[in-house]
């Protein structure tokens, strides 16, 4: 029987999950919220990518609301979920195109290798089933798998892509999707991008140069900016955040490959000190494996509670 999405989101994650939970074990089995146990706890959350910010947080909680009394792992672990979710539920807010904008126009940013072009391949595929008409603009011009991919995706899903020659100019080529989405009454244009973030001069350049173009056909364009990141890369993921949020305005997060290497703590770090929208995850290549972000299933999957086991086993 095929997995269902929780499944996989719980499969992705346990690489954190044995880290945090195998060490959640091994701190608790009946004994005293004493300051060791929560100076362990504490030290655990860090190197499960949570941060320093979060995990001092979720001890001063288990302070004052659990010290000195005794506690299983299992305890711990549903209060450590509750307290996980509620970092996470503030961010946890799908992606709705504005109706109000007549084509929604969607940059995605993100270094390479993140799954930018799958992303909107299958960010495509799902607004298209909703009856929907997209687009999508080949904007990463200076590599030519990604325009090929991307063509794919709209042979997959029927949704034209406006693609140019190797090394065509970016921002002309998102001027013409943006008018042709315009012209064809569409309701979302995704544009891609390039992300050479080892250039970041040139990076930025093109990205302004992107927007200002844009710009000129409609002012208010474009209408979100989506960052990609890749759960495996932990900690470089918030470099990756302040990084571009100085290059364009960000406005909302997707999380891809939270495969069995993913760090998803990192997830609960970035919720916590950018406060960015994470409208997505996703799991694994089909296109249902990418998901509007759940906080109580993300936070029961990390810490691999025994409510998780028993969803997972059913």
């Amino acid at each position: 029987m095929a997995l269902g999405f929780f499944s996989r989101l719980k499969k992705g994650l346990s690489r954190s999950t044995q880290k945090l939970g195998g060490g959640l074990t091994s701190v608790f089995t009946k004994r005293k919220l004493d300051d060791e146990a929560l100076e362990e706890l504490e030290d655990l959350l860090i190197t499960a990518d949570l941060g320093p910010a979060v995990a001092e947080r979720i001890i001063d909680s288990f302070r004052s609301t659990r010290f000195g009394t005794e506690v299983t792992d299992e305890e711990i672990r549903t209060a450590l979920a509750d307290e996980i979710a509620s970092v996470l539920e503030p961010v946890a807010i799908p992606f709705e195109p504005d109706p109000a904008h007549k084509p929604h126009v969607v940059l995605v940013v993100g270094v390479n290798g993140v799954g930018k072009t799958t992303t909107i391949g299958k960010m495509a595929r799902s607004f298209s089933d909703q009856g929907k008409k997209v687009m999508m603009v080949a904007g990463d011009t200076f590599r030519a798998a990604a325009v090929e991919q991307l063509q794919v995706w709209g042979e997959r899903t029927g949704c034209q892509v406006i693609a140019g020659a190797p090394n065509a100019d970016a921002a002309g080529l998102a001027f013409e999707g943006l008018k042709r989405a315009k012209a064809q009454d569409a309701d979302l244009l995704f544009v891609d991008t390039a992300g050479r973030l080892h250039n970041k001069s040139a990076l930025m350049e093109e990205l302004a140069k992107i927007i200002r173009v844009m710009r000129k056909f409609d002012e208010t364009a474009p209408h979100s900016v989506l960052l990609v990141l890749d759960a495996t890369t932990g900690q470089n993921a918030m470099e990756q955040v302040r990084v571009f949020r100085e290059l364009v305005n960000v406005t909302g997060l997707v999380v891809t490959k939270l495969d069995g290497s993913a760090r998803g703590g990192i997830v609960v770090a970035l919720a916590d000190s950018f406060g960015l929208p994470v409208h997505a995850v996703g799991v694994g290549e089909q296109v249902e494996d990418l998901r509007p972000f759940s906080a109580q299933d993300f936070a029961k999957g990390l810490v691999g509670s025994a409510e998780a086991e028993a969803e997972t086993a059913s």
